[in-house]
């Protein structure tokens, strides 16, 4: 063992730590499967000991090892393309689909965090080298708290009131408050939707969040995740069951109509406040036009 083996360890160590709580699995229930965690695991070893050598490699000007980190941003590229790829596959016999924009937004969120553990295990390292392993003990918290507050995006519920709105036929037609759904012929499947559907009214806080709201994708994220959590009262072949969200064209507001097999209006309520808000859904109006 030499000068670098203990910070070197410990920045791996920290790393490592990191990566493990970053994977941590929450309602949406991604990743459960075990190999799928192993991979992401992997990775985030690799990426923590890139970040824990690159200290050293420098105070010996082993400056051609810094390269690594260049061939790392390529491997972790594909850890994007895979989550990409696997959950687009998977994505076709969910019951209510996550959607595109959902996936790519947890496909970026798998290679930042990649990035986050580099720089997580740098920091310590640095900190023991440049200091002591007091200093890196204080650097490790202090990342870990960064990496929560990195991890941890914007939700619904900070951009929009929700309030349920009990489903109702004007005819053939369902509504939610005043917006229109869908039409539903067969007086069985309207019985069916009134016994277990349940309505929710997002209003918008203001022209950002209006626009927000109003993208597909956000849109299907509601939609999944309320039925991953609450389950979904339909089955293939029934296009009368499907869960929808519709825009209220004169306001802005979004009506959700859902099926849930748990009909639990607090649930149901705390699940879209928590559905997070997707990067590639967020827009910003109002900031343009003050430009």
């Amino acid at each position: 063992m030499n000068e670098y083996t203990y910070p070197i360890l410990t920045g791996l160590i920290v790393g490592v730590l990191a990566r493990l709580y970053m994977l941590r699995t929450d309602y949406r229930q991604y990743p459960t499967y075990l190999h799928g965690k192993i991979v992401h695991v992997a990775v985030g070893f690799i990426a923590s000991g890139l970040g824990a050598v690159v200290v050293p490699s420098v105070m010996n000007k082993e400056f051609t090892a810094v390269t690594f980190l260049t061939i790392a941003a390529s491997q972790f590229r594909e850890v994007r393309n895979m989550e990409r790829n696997t959950l687009s596959v998977l994505d076709e016999y969910e019951l209510v689909k996550r959607g595109s924009t959902y996936i790519e937004g947890i496909a970026i969120a798998f290679e930042s965090r990649n990035y986050l553990v580099i720089l997580t295990s740098f920091a310590v390292t640095l900190a023991y080298l440049w200091i002591n392993i007091v200093a890196a003990i204080v650097a490790a918290i202090l990342a870990l708290i960064a990496v929560k507050l990195l991890m941890s995006g914007g939700t619904v519920g900070e951009i929009a009131d929700i309030e349920y709105v009990q489903p109702r036929f004007e005819g053939p037609g369902l509504y939610v408050d005043t917006v229109y759904i869908m039409n539903i012929g067969l007086p069985e499947r309207r019985k069916e939707i009134l016994e277990n559907g349940m309505g929710f009214i997002l209003k918008p806080k203001n022209a950002n969040s209006k626009i927000t709201l109003g993208n597909l994708g956000q849109r299907q994220a509601i939609l999944h995740d309320v039925s991953t959590a609450l389950g979904v009262y339909r089955d293939s072949g029934t296009p009368a069951l499907v869960p929808l969200a519709k825009r209220d064209l004169q306001d802005g507001r979004l009506a959700v109509f859902v099926l849930p097999h748990e009909k639990d209006q607090q649930k149901a309520l705390g699940i879209i406040a928590a559905v997070p808000t997707l990067e590639n859904a967020i827009r910003m109006p109002s900031k343009k036009l003050k430009e």
